[in-house]
Protein backbone atom coordinates (compact mmCIF):
# COMPACT_ATOMS: atom_id res chain seq x y z
CA UNK A 1 0.00 0.00 0.00
CA UNK A 2 2.79 2.55 1.02
CA UNK A 3 4.68 1.26 -2.40
CA UNK A 4 1.64 2.32 -4.20
CA UNK A 5 1.17 5.89 -2.87
CA UNK A 6 4.62 6.12 -2.99
CA UNK A 7 4.33 5.62 -6.78
CA UNK A 8 1.21 7.46 -7.41
CA UNK A 9 3.26 10.55 -5.57
CA UNK A 10 6.11 10.26 -7.56
CA UNK A 11 3.69 10.70 -10.89
CA UNK A 12 1.97 13.30 -9.36
CA UNK A 13 5.33 15.30 -8.60
CA UNK A 14 6.33 14.43 -12.26
CA UNK A 15 2.94 15.22 -14.12
CA UNK A 16 3.30 18.76 -12.27
CA UNK A 17 7.05 19.16 -13.32
CA UNK A 18 6.35 18.23 -16.87
CA UNK A 19 3.33 20.83 -17.07
CA UNK A 20 5.94 23.19 -15.22
CA UNK A 21 8.42 22.70 -17.95
CA UNK A 22 5.81 22.92 -20.72
CA UNK A 23 4.23 26.01 -19.17
CA UNK A 24 7.97 27.52 -19.57
CA UNK A 25 7.96 26.40 -22.98
CA UNK A 26 4.92 28.25 -23.81
CA UNK A 27 5.99 31.37 -22.16
CA UNK A 28 8.84 31.26 -24.06
CA UNK A 29 7.25 30.50 -27.51
CA UNK A 30 5.48 33.13 -26.52
CA UNK A 31 8.35 35.50 -25.90
CA UNK A 32 8.82 38.32 -28.63
CA UNK A 33 12.49 37.73 -30.23
CA UNK A 34 15.01 39.34 -28.81
CA UNK A 35 17.05 41.69 -31.42
CA UNK A 36 21.35 42.21 -31.18
CA UNK A 37 22.44 44.86 -33.40
CA UNK A 38 25.89 43.80 -34.14
CA UNK A 39 27.81 47.07 -35.51
CA UNK A 40 31.19 47.86 -36.48
CA UNK A 41 33.35 50.76 -37.04
CA UNK A 42 34.24 51.74 -40.75
CA UNK A 43 33.83 48.20 -41.93
CA UNK A 44 32.80 48.81 -45.40
CA UNK A 45 31.09 46.54 -47.97
CA UNK A 46 34.63 45.96 -49.99
CA UNK A 47 35.69 44.38 -46.20
CA UNK A 48 33.54 41.43 -47.04
CA UNK A 49 33.28 38.29 -49.28
CA UNK A 50 29.30 38.08 -49.57
CA UNK A 51 29.61 41.62 -51.23
CA UNK A 52 32.12 39.84 -53.92
CA UNK A 53 34.17 42.96 -53.56
CA UNK A 54 38.15 42.56 -54.80
CA UNK A 55 38.88 41.55 -52.11
CA UNK A 56 36.24 38.50 -51.91
CA UNK A 57 39.02 36.03 -52.76
CA UNK A 58 40.89 36.86 -49.57
CA UNK A 59 37.89 35.50 -47.97
CA UNK A 60 37.79 38.28 -45.07
CA UNK A 61 34.57 37.48 -43.45
CA UNK A 62 33.93 33.20 -42.99
CA UNK A 63 31.91 34.00 -40.50
CA UNK A 64 30.14 37.20 -40.94
CA UNK A 65 29.27 35.81 -44.78
CA UNK A 66 27.71 32.29 -43.35
CA UNK A 67 24.99 34.44 -40.94
CA UNK A 68 24.43 36.68 -44.18
CA UNK A 69 23.97 33.46 -46.14
CA UNK A 70 21.40 32.55 -43.35
CA UNK A 71 19.16 35.77 -43.80
CA UNK A 72 18.91 38.77 -45.97
CA UNK A 73 21.53 40.64 -47.30
CA UNK A 74 21.09 44.32 -48.44
CA UNK A 75 22.77 45.73 -51.39
CA UNK A 76 21.52 49.35 -51.60
CA UNK A 77 22.23 49.89 -47.83
CA UNK A 78 23.02 53.92 -47.26
CA UNK A 79 24.44 56.31 -44.58
CA UNK A 80 22.98 59.89 -44.11
CA UNK A 81 26.10 61.37 -43.63
CA UNK A 82 29.57 59.14 -44.16
CA UNK A 83 30.94 59.91 -40.42
CA UNK A 84 30.62 58.49 -36.71
CA UNK A 85 28.67 60.44 -34.67
CA UNK A 86 26.25 61.56 -37.44
CA UNK A 87 25.64 58.25 -38.57
CA UNK A 88 24.84 56.61 -35.04
CA UNK A 89 22.72 59.63 -34.48
CA UNK A 90 20.51 58.94 -37.28
CA UNK A 91 20.45 55.23 -36.29
CA UNK A 92 19.55 56.12 -32.74
CA UNK A 93 16.79 58.69 -33.40
CA UNK A 94 15.44 57.88 -36.81
CA UNK A 95 15.88 61.51 -37.79
CA UNK A 96 17.85 62.96 -40.57
CA UNK A 97 20.75 65.77 -39.11
CA UNK A 98 18.58 68.93 -38.99
CA UNK A 99 15.79 67.06 -37.14
CA UNK A 100 17.67 65.43 -34.47
CA UNK A 101 20.76 68.56 -33.94
CA UNK A 102 23.35 66.34 -35.15
CA UNK A 103 25.63 67.68 -38.05
CA UNK A 104 28.65 66.69 -37.20
CA UNK A 105 31.38 65.27 -35.05
CA UNK A 106 31.30 67.69 -32.55
CA UNK A 107 26.95 66.86 -32.44
CA UNK A 108 25.31 65.58 -28.58
CA UNK A 109 22.71 63.35 -28.43
CA UNK A 110 20.92 63.99 -25.25
CA UNK A 111 19.03 60.95 -23.46
CA UNK A 112 15.44 62.59 -23.83
CA UNK A 113 15.95 62.00 -28.05
CA UNK A 114 17.70 58.64 -27.84
CA UNK A 115 14.52 57.11 -29.16
CA UNK A 116 15.21 53.66 -30.07
CA UNK A 117 15.61 52.27 -26.95
CA UNK A 118 13.37 54.66 -25.44
CA UNK A 119 10.58 52.65 -27.95
CA UNK A 120 11.85 49.40 -27.59
CA UNK A 121 11.41 49.48 -23.75
CA UNK A 122 7.86 50.76 -24.10
CA UNK A 123 7.55 47.50 -25.67
CA UNK A 124 9.02 45.54 -22.78
CA UNK A 125 12.43 44.96 -23.84
CA UNK A 126 15.50 45.34 -21.28
CA UNK A 127 17.86 47.57 -23.37
CA UNK A 128 21.71 47.49 -23.36
CA UNK A 129 24.72 48.54 -25.12
CA UNK A 130 27.97 47.79 -25.24
CA UNK A 131 31.25 49.17 -27.02
CA UNK A 132 31.55 52.40 -28.70
CA UNK A 133 28.46 54.47 -28.06
CA UNK A 134 30.40 58.47 -29.42
CA UNK A 135 27.29 60.22 -28.57
CA UNK A 136 28.96 62.31 -26.16
CA UNK A 137 25.92 62.35 -23.57
CA UNK A 138 24.97 59.86 -21.41
CA UNK A 139 23.44 56.71 -22.98
CA UNK A 140 20.92 56.90 -20.13
CA UNK A 141 17.37 55.86 -22.03
CA UNK A 142 19.70 52.16 -21.96
CA UNK A 143 18.82 49.99 -18.80
CA UNK A 144 22.66 49.07 -18.95
CA UNK A 145 25.46 50.23 -20.89
CA UNK A 146 29.50 50.14 -21.30
CA UNK A 147 31.04 52.24 -23.47
CA UNK A 148 33.78 53.32 -25.02
CA UNK A 149 35.20 56.79 -24.09
CA UNK A 150 34.18 58.86 -27.46
CA UNK A 151 36.68 56.66 -29.84
CA UNK A 152 38.50 54.18 -27.04
CA UNK A 153 41.53 52.90 -27.01
CA UNK A 154 42.17 49.17 -28.87
CA UNK A 155 44.27 48.09 -26.25
CA UNK A 156 43.43 47.85 -22.33
CA UNK A 157 40.05 50.20 -23.27
CA UNK A 158 38.45 52.00 -20.66
CA UNK A 159 34.72 52.00 -20.59
CA UNK A 160 31.94 54.24 -18.88
CA UNK A 161 29.54 52.64 -16.80
CA UNK A 162 26.48 53.36 -14.79
CA UNK A 163 27.75 54.56 -10.83
CA UNK A 164 27.58 56.84 -7.97
CA UNK A 165 29.41 59.41 -9.54
CA UNK A 166 27.98 61.68 -12.80
CA UNK A 167 28.69 60.75 -16.22
CA UNK A 168 31.32 60.32 -17.76
CA UNK A 169 33.07 59.94 -14.41
CA UNK A 170 32.33 56.11 -13.43
CA UNK A 171 34.68 54.39 -15.28
CA UNK A 172 36.51 50.75 -15.41
CA UNK A 173 39.58 49.42 -16.72
CA UNK A 174 40.33 46.72 -18.90
CA UNK A 175 42.93 44.54 -20.40
CA UNK A 176 43.10 43.18 -23.76
CA UNK A 177 42.58 44.17 -27.60
CA UNK A 178 39.12 46.34 -27.00
CA UNK A 179 37.30 43.85 -30.14
CA UNK A 180 38.00 40.89 -27.15
CA UNK A 181 36.92 42.53 -24.31
CA UNK A 182 33.44 44.25 -26.03
CA UNK A 183 32.41 40.42 -26.64
CA UNK A 184 33.85 39.85 -23.17
CA UNK A 185 31.86 42.46 -21.65
CA UNK A 186 28.30 41.30 -23.69
CA UNK A 187 28.97 38.01 -23.26
CA UNK A 188 28.83 38.22 -19.30
CA UNK A 189 25.53 40.97 -19.86
CA UNK A 190 23.75 37.69 -21.35
CA UNK A 191 25.48 35.32 -19.16
CA UNK A 192 24.81 37.34 -15.96
CA UNK A 193 23.16 40.82 -15.98
CA UNK A 194 19.89 40.18 -17.99
CA UNK A 195 16.42 39.93 -16.59
CA UNK A 196 16.44 36.60 -18.23
CA UNK A 197 12.55 36.92 -18.33
CA UNK A 198 12.68 39.66 -20.57
CA UNK A 199 13.22 39.78 -24.23
CA UNK A 200 16.21 42.03 -24.87
CA UNK A 201 17.64 44.77 -27.08
CA UNK A 202 21.10 44.91 -26.93
CA UNK A 203 23.42 47.42 -29.50
CA UNK A 204 26.77 45.85 -29.59
CA UNK A 205 29.53 47.94 -31.42
CA UNK A 206 33.01 47.35 -32.08
CA UNK A 207 35.47 50.15 -32.57
CA UNK A 208 37.46 47.90 -34.93
CA UNK A 209 38.40 48.62 -37.25
CA UNK A 210 38.54 52.40 -37.31
CA UNK A 211 42.05 53.45 -37.68
CA UNK A 212 44.70 53.72 -36.55
CA UNK A 213 44.00 49.68 -37.15
CA UNK A 214 45.74 48.22 -34.59
CA UNK A 215 44.92 44.83 -34.56
CA UNK A 216 45.44 41.70 -31.66
CA UNK A 217 48.54 40.53 -32.06
CA UNK A 218 47.48 37.07 -33.02
CA UNK A 219 46.55 38.44 -36.17
CA UNK A 220 50.29 39.74 -37.24
CA UNK A 221 50.70 37.32 -39.41
CA UNK A 222 47.26 37.10 -41.53
CA UNK A 223 47.83 38.18 -45.22
CA UNK A 224 51.61 38.72 -44.25
CA UNK A 225 53.21 36.78 -47.66
CA UNK A 226 49.01 37.45 -49.61
CA UNK A 227 49.22 40.37 -52.34
CA UNK A 228 46.21 42.66 -52.12
CA UNK A 229 44.15 43.13 -55.44
CA UNK A 230 44.78 46.35 -55.84
CA UNK A 231 41.68 49.12 -57.28
CA UNK A 232 42.38 50.13 -60.57
CA UNK A 233 41.40 54.06 -59.67
CA UNK A 234 44.04 53.77 -57.05
CA UNK A 235 46.72 54.76 -59.87
CA UNK A 236 44.07 56.52 -62.69
CA UNK A 237 41.31 58.11 -61.35
CA UNK A 238 40.49 58.82 -64.62
CA UNK A 239 37.61 61.62 -64.96
CA UNK A 240 36.16 61.09 -61.60
CA UNK A 241 35.43 64.02 -59.76
CA UNK A 242 35.18 67.73 -60.34
CA UNK A 243 36.86 71.60 -60.03
CA UNK A 244 35.19 70.88 -56.77
CA UNK A 245 37.64 68.00 -56.00
CA UNK A 246 40.36 68.74 -58.08
CA UNK A 247 40.94 72.08 -58.92
CA UNK A 248 41.42 73.70 -61.84
CA UNK A 249 43.88 71.39 -63.84
CA UNK A 250 44.49 68.96 -60.95
CA UNK A 251 45.70 72.27 -58.96
CA UNK A 252 43.85 71.30 -55.58
CA UNK A 253 44.84 67.70 -55.57
CA UNK A 254 47.67 68.10 -53.19
CA UNK A 255 45.08 69.04 -50.46
CA UNK A 256 41.94 67.30 -51.20
CA UNK A 257 41.29 64.32 -50.24
CA UNK A 258 44.02 62.47 -47.80
CA UNK A 259 45.02 59.92 -49.85
CA UNK A 260 46.85 56.54 -50.16
CA UNK A 261 50.08 58.30 -52.39
CA UNK A 262 52.46 61.12 -51.77
CA UNK A 263 49.38 62.93 -53.52
CA UNK A 264 48.09 64.57 -50.72
CA UNK A 265 51.05 66.50 -49.00
CA UNK A 266 48.66 67.32 -45.85
CA UNK A 267 47.40 64.15 -44.67
CA UNK A 268 48.83 60.75 -46.56
CA UNK A 269 48.60 56.82 -45.31
CA UNK A 270 52.04 56.37 -44.84
CA UNK A 271 51.67 59.24 -42.14
CA UNK A 272 49.03 57.29 -40.21
CA UNK A 273 50.57 53.50 -40.18
CA UNK A 274 54.29 53.74 -39.71
CA UNK A 275 54.90 54.36 -35.82
CA UNK A 276 58.40 53.90 -36.08
CA UNK A 277 59.26 56.43 -38.75
CA UNK A 278 59.89 60.23 -39.19
CA UNK A 279 57.17 61.02 -40.67
CA UNK A 280 54.54 59.42 -38.22
CA UNK A 281 51.77 62.08 -37.38
CA UNK A 282 53.53 64.25 -39.09
CA UNK A 283 50.58 66.37 -41.05
CA UNK A 284 50.91 69.80 -42.62
CA UNK A 285 48.53 72.80 -42.33
CA UNK A 286 46.66 73.58 -45.77
CA UNK A 287 47.64 77.11 -45.22
CA UNK A 288 51.34 76.51 -45.45
CA UNK A 289 51.23 74.57 -48.78
CA UNK A 290 52.31 77.00 -50.94
CA UNK A 291 51.31 77.69 -54.41
CA UNK A 292 53.87 76.40 -56.08
CA UNK A 293 52.94 73.32 -54.85
CA UNK A 294 49.14 73.49 -56.10
CA UNK A 295 50.36 71.65 -59.01
CA UNK A 296 48.84 68.36 -60.49
CA UNK A 297 50.47 65.38 -59.30
CA UNK A 298 51.82 62.66 -61.65
CA UNK A 299 52.67 58.67 -60.59
CA UNK A 300 56.20 57.81 -61.68
CA UNK A 301 57.91 54.27 -61.21
CA UNK A 302 58.93 55.35 -57.95
CA UNK A 303 55.91 57.13 -56.76
CA UNK A 304 54.07 53.70 -57.46
CA UNK A 305 56.09 51.45 -55.65
CA UNK A 306 55.46 53.82 -52.78
CA UNK A 307 51.85 54.11 -53.22
CA UNK A 308 51.50 50.26 -53.24
CA UNK A 309 53.77 49.65 -50.38
CA UNK A 310 51.61 51.58 -48.72
CA UNK A 311 48.34 49.74 -50.03
CA UNK A 312 49.39 46.87 -49.16
CA UNK A 313 50.40 48.23 -45.62
CA UNK A 314 47.64 49.68 -44.84
CA UNK A 315 44.86 47.18 -46.46
CA UNK A 316 46.59 44.37 -44.02
CA UNK A 317 45.97 46.43 -41.26
CA UNK A 318 42.32 46.92 -41.58
CA UNK A 319 41.63 43.39 -42.88
CA UNK A 320 43.37 41.96 -39.60
CA UNK A 321 41.36 43.87 -37.61
CA UNK A 322 37.86 43.21 -39.93
CA UNK A 323 39.25 39.17 -38.60
CA UNK A 324 39.38 40.25 -35.07
CA UNK A 325 35.78 40.95 -35.80
CA UNK A 326 34.79 38.20 -37.59
CA UNK A 327 36.37 35.73 -35.30
CA UNK A 328 34.35 37.83 -32.42
CA UNK A 329 31.09 37.33 -33.95
CA UNK A 330 31.13 33.97 -34.06
CA UNK A 331 32.40 33.48 -30.29
CA UNK A 332 28.60 35.23 -29.50
CA UNK A 333 27.15 33.39 -32.54
CA UNK A 334 28.33 30.12 -30.60
CA UNK A 335 27.38 31.08 -27.05
CA UNK A 336 23.79 31.78 -28.11
CA UNK A 337 23.11 28.75 -30.22
CA UNK A 338 24.69 26.25 -27.45
CA UNK A 339 22.30 28.43 -25.08
CA UNK A 340 18.96 28.00 -27.35
CA UNK A 341 18.76 31.61 -28.02
CA UNK A 342 19.98 31.75 -31.71
CA UNK A 343 16.55 31.49 -34.03
CA UNK A 344 14.51 33.36 -31.63
CA UNK A 345 17.14 36.12 -31.59
CA UNK A 346 16.90 38.71 -34.32
CA UNK A 347 20.32 39.21 -35.58
CA UNK A 348 21.57 42.43 -37.43
CA UNK A 349 25.16 43.03 -38.69
CA UNK A 350 26.36 46.54 -40.08
CA UNK A 351 28.82 49.53 -40.52
CA UNK A 352 27.96 52.83 -39.21
CA UNK A 353 29.24 53.71 -42.85
CA UNK A 354 31.96 52.84 -45.78
CA UNK A 355 35.03 53.47 -46.28
CA UNK A 356 37.66 54.14 -48.75
CA UNK A 357 40.48 51.21 -49.72
CA UNK A 358 42.06 52.98 -51.85
CA UNK A 359 39.42 53.62 -54.49
CA UNK A 360 40.36 56.60 -56.18
CA UNK A 361 43.65 57.20 -54.68
CA UNK A 362 41.42 58.17 -51.36
CA UNK A 363 41.96 56.81 -47.63
CA UNK A 364 38.83 57.55 -44.34
CA UNK A 365 35.02 58.46 -45.39
CA UNK A 366 33.04 61.66 -45.79
CA UNK A 367 32.68 61.09 -49.64
CA UNK A 368 29.07 60.56 -51.26
CA UNK A 369 31.12 58.10 -53.63
CA UNK A 370 29.49 54.76 -53.04
CA UNK A 371 32.60 52.98 -50.95
CA UNK A 372 31.94 55.80 -48.50
CA UNK A 373 27.88 55.92 -48.64
CA UNK A 374 27.29 52.01 -48.97
CA UNK A 375 26.95 50.13 -45.23
CA UNK A 376 26.39 46.52 -45.53
CA UNK A 377 23.67 44.68 -43.47
CA UNK A 378 21.89 41.57 -42.72
CA UNK A 379 19.81 40.05 -41.10
CA UNK A 380 19.21 36.89 -39.63
CA UNK A 381 15.80 35.47 -38.59
CA UNK A 382 14.84 31.84 -39.66
CA UNK A 383 11.11 32.28 -38.76
CA UNK A 384 10.53 34.95 -40.99
CA UNK A 385 13.53 35.79 -42.69
CA UNK A 386 14.55 33.37 -45.72
CA UNK A 387 17.46 32.32 -46.09
CA UNK A 388 20.21 33.19 -48.84
CA UNK A 389 17.74 36.19 -50.02
CA UNK A 390 18.51 39.41 -51.26
CA UNK A 391 17.13 42.58 -51.80
CA UNK A 392 18.43 45.97 -53.83
CA UNK A 393 15.66 48.20 -52.36
CA UNK A 394 17.26 51.75 -51.46
CA UNK A 395 17.52 51.70 -47.58
CA UNK A 396 18.78 54.63 -45.84
CA UNK A 397 19.98 54.52 -41.96
CA UNK A 398 17.60 56.30 -40.59
CA UNK A 399 15.26 53.52 -41.60
CA UNK A 400 16.88 50.94 -39.58
CA UNK A 401 15.01 52.27 -35.82
CA UNK A 402 11.76 52.08 -37.04
CA UNK A 403 12.10 48.76 -38.94
CA UNK A 404 13.65 47.42 -35.63
CA UNK A 405 10.32 48.78 -33.90
CA UNK A 406 8.49 47.13 -36.09
CA UNK A 407 10.08 44.08 -35.66
CA UNK A 408 9.94 44.10 -32.15
CA UNK A 409 6.18 44.30 -32.49
CA UNK A 410 5.74 48.09 -32.26
CA UNK A 411 4.30 51.01 -34.27
CA UNK A 412 6.56 53.78 -36.23
CA UNK A 413 6.29 56.74 -33.94
CA UNK A 414 5.21 59.85 -36.44
CA UNK A 415 8.43 61.68 -34.83
CA UNK A 416 10.41 59.73 -36.94
CA UNK A 417 11.49 60.69 -40.43
CA UNK A 418 12.62 56.70 -41.42
CA UNK A 419 10.52 54.23 -43.11
CA UNK A 420 10.19 50.36 -41.94
CA UNK A 421 11.65 47.93 -44.33
CA UNK A 422 10.38 44.70 -42.35
CA UNK A 423 7.86 43.86 -45.11
CA UNK A 424 11.00 43.76 -47.33
CA UNK A 425 12.96 41.74 -45.02
CA UNK A 426 10.04 39.01 -44.56
CA UNK A 427 8.48 39.29 -48.35
CA UNK A 428 11.49 39.92 -50.32
CA UNK A 429 9.28 42.18 -52.10
CA UNK A 430 10.17 45.86 -52.99
CA UNK A 431 6.84 48.00 -52.38
CA UNK A 432 5.62 49.81 -54.82
CA UNK A 433 5.95 53.02 -52.92
CA UNK A 434 9.14 52.60 -51.78
CA UNK A 435 11.53 55.56 -51.96
CA UNK A 436 13.49 55.39 -54.90
CA UNK A 437 16.48 57.29 -54.24
CA UNK A 438 18.19 58.07 -50.88
CA UNK A 439 19.40 61.44 -49.78
CA UNK A 440 23.28 62.50 -48.78
CA UNK A 441 24.76 65.13 -46.79
CA UNK A 442 28.75 65.67 -45.71
CA UNK A 443 28.02 68.98 -43.36
CA UNK A 444 31.49 69.08 -42.35
CA UNK A 445 34.08 70.65 -44.73
CA UNK A 446 37.78 70.91 -44.71
CA UNK A 447 37.57 68.66 -42.15
CA UNK A 448 40.54 66.98 -39.74
CA UNK A 449 43.06 67.10 -42.78
CA UNK A 450 41.46 65.02 -44.61
CA UNK A 451 40.39 67.56 -46.77
CA UNK A 452 36.86 66.62 -48.09
CA UNK A 453 34.53 69.48 -49.61
CA UNK A 454 31.38 69.99 -48.52
CA UNK A 455 28.43 68.25 -50.92
CA UNK A 456 25.23 66.80 -50.63
CA UNK A 457 23.21 64.82 -53.41
CA UNK A 458 20.91 62.38 -54.44
CA UNK A 459 20.96 58.66 -55.20
CA UNK A 460 18.85 56.23 -57.08
CA UNK A 461 19.59 52.90 -58.50
CA UNK A 462 20.83 53.72 -61.65
CA UNK A 463 21.85 57.74 -60.94
CA UNK A 464 23.79 59.47 -58.57
CA UNK A 465 23.96 63.32 -58.81
CA UNK A 466 25.95 65.32 -56.06
CA UNK A 467 26.33 69.02 -55.62
CA UNK A 468 30.01 70.63 -54.18
CA UNK A 469 29.15 73.58 -52.42
CA UNK A 470 32.46 74.23 -50.92
CA UNK A 471 31.70 75.94 -47.28
CA UNK A 472 31.37 75.22 -43.60
CA UNK A 473 27.99 75.07 -42.26
CA UNK A 474 28.66 78.06 -40.20
CA UNK A 475 29.66 81.39 -42.17
CA UNK A 476 33.01 81.66 -41.74
CA UNK A 477 33.20 85.14 -43.10
CA UNK A 478 30.86 86.26 -40.39
CA UNK A 479 33.41 88.15 -37.69
CA UNK A 480 30.50 87.40 -34.90
CA UNK A 481 30.21 83.42 -35.51
CA UNK A 482 30.60 80.97 -33.33
CA UNK A 483 32.30 77.91 -34.17
CA UNK A 484 34.97 75.78 -32.48
CA UNK A 485 37.88 77.92 -34.63
CA UNK A 486 40.34 75.15 -32.85
CA UNK A 487 38.93 71.73 -33.88
CA UNK A 488 41.70 69.62 -34.67
CA UNK A 489 43.37 69.80 -38.14
CA UNK A 490 40.85 72.26 -39.63
CA UNK A 491 40.25 74.58 -42.93
CA UNK A 492 36.93 75.82 -42.27
CA UNK A 493 37.68 79.10 -43.91
CA UNK A 494 38.88 77.98 -47.29
CA UNK A 495 36.16 78.22 -49.65
CA UNK A 496 36.56 75.78 -52.07
CA UNK A 497 34.91 75.57 -56.03
CA UNK A 498 31.75 74.60 -56.34
CA UNK A 499 30.68 72.16 -58.94
CA UNK A 500 28.18 69.42 -59.91
CA UNK A 501 28.92 65.78 -60.65
CA UNK A 502 26.53 63.38 -62.30
CA UNK A 503 27.51 59.41 -62.51
CA UNK A 504 25.01 56.59 -64.22
CA UNK A 505 26.11 53.73 -62.20
CA UNK A 506 24.27 51.21 -64.51
CA UNK A 507 27.37 52.27 -66.90
CA UNK A 508 29.86 53.41 -64.36
CA UNK A 509 29.51 51.33 -61.16
CA UNK A 510 32.83 52.58 -59.91
CA UNK A 511 32.73 56.22 -60.70
CA UNK A 512 35.35 57.04 -63.10
CA UNK A 513 33.46 59.25 -65.21
CA UNK A 514 31.64 62.52 -64.51
CA UNK A 515 28.99 62.63 -67.27
CA UNK A 516 27.71 66.30 -65.63
CA UNK A 517 28.01 67.81 -68.96
CA UNK A 518 27.13 65.08 -71.38
CA UNK A 519 24.05 66.25 -73.26
CA UNK A 520 22.72 63.04 -73.28
CA UNK A 521 21.84 63.14 -69.82
CA UNK A 522 20.20 66.69 -69.53
CA UNK A 523 17.02 65.37 -69.12
CA UNK A 524 17.98 62.84 -66.13
CA UNK A 525 19.81 65.30 -64.93
CA UNK A 526 17.03 68.03 -64.77
CA UNK A 527 14.61 65.74 -63.80
CA UNK A 528 17.21 64.95 -60.68
CA UNK A 529 17.57 68.15 -59.67
CA UNK A 530 13.75 68.48 -59.44
CA UNK A 531 13.74 65.36 -56.94
CA UNK A 532 16.98 66.73 -54.93
CA UNK A 533 14.78 70.17 -54.14
CA UNK A 534 11.78 68.18 -53.47
CA UNK A 535 13.28 65.37 -51.06
CA UNK A 536 15.52 68.58 -49.38
CA UNK A 537 11.70 69.47 -48.56
CA UNK A 538 10.34 66.52 -47.32
CA UNK A 539 13.38 65.65 -44.89
CA UNK A 540 13.38 69.38 -43.53
CA UNK A 541 16.58 69.42 -44.87
CA UNK A 542 17.17 72.44 -47.08
CA UNK A 543 19.13 75.72 -46.77
CA UNK A 544 16.95 78.45 -45.04
CA UNK A 545 18.90 78.29 -41.82
CA UNK A 546 22.23 78.95 -43.82
CA UNK A 547 21.97 81.91 -45.69
CA UNK A 548 25.83 81.38 -47.47
CA UNK A 549 24.95 78.09 -48.03
CA UNK A 550 21.77 79.26 -49.69
CA UNK A 551 23.27 81.77 -51.67
CA UNK A 552 25.78 79.28 -53.40
CA UNK A 553 23.08 77.04 -54.18
CA UNK A 554 20.85 79.66 -56.11
CA UNK A 555 23.91 80.82 -57.68
CA UNK A 556 25.16 77.74 -59.28
CA UNK A 557 21.88 75.64 -59.51
CA UNK A 558 21.62 75.74 -62.81
CA UNK A 559 25.49 76.07 -63.47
Amino acid sequence: MLKSKLIALSLLFAVGACKENTAEKTNKEKQPPNIIFIMSDDHTTQGFGVYGSRLASLNPTPNLDQLASEGMLMENVFVNNSICVPSRAAIITGQRAQRNGVLDLEGELPPEKQYLPTEMKKLGYQTAIVGKWHLHREPAAFDYYKVLPVQGKYFNPEFRVQGAKEWPNNVVKTEGHSTDVITDITLDWLKNKRDKNKPFFLMHHYKAPHDDFENAPRYDSYLEDTFIPEPESLYNNKNNGSVATRGAHDSLTRIIGSSVSRRNVIRNQAMNIYKDSSIYKQYRNAKDVGIEEHKAWQYNAEEKEIASKVYQDYLKRYLRCVKGVDDNVKRLLDYLKENDLLDNTIIVYTGDQGFMLGEHDYIDKRWMYDESMRMPFFVRYPEKIKAGSRSDAIINNTDFAPTLIELAGGDVPDYMQGKSFKTILETGVEPADWPKSTYYRYWMHLAHRHGNPAHFGIRTKQYKLIFFYGRYWVDTENPNADYNKASWGNDYTRNTPVAWEFYDLSKDPKEMNNAYKDPAYEEIINNLKKELIQVREDLDETDKNYPHIQKVIEEHWND
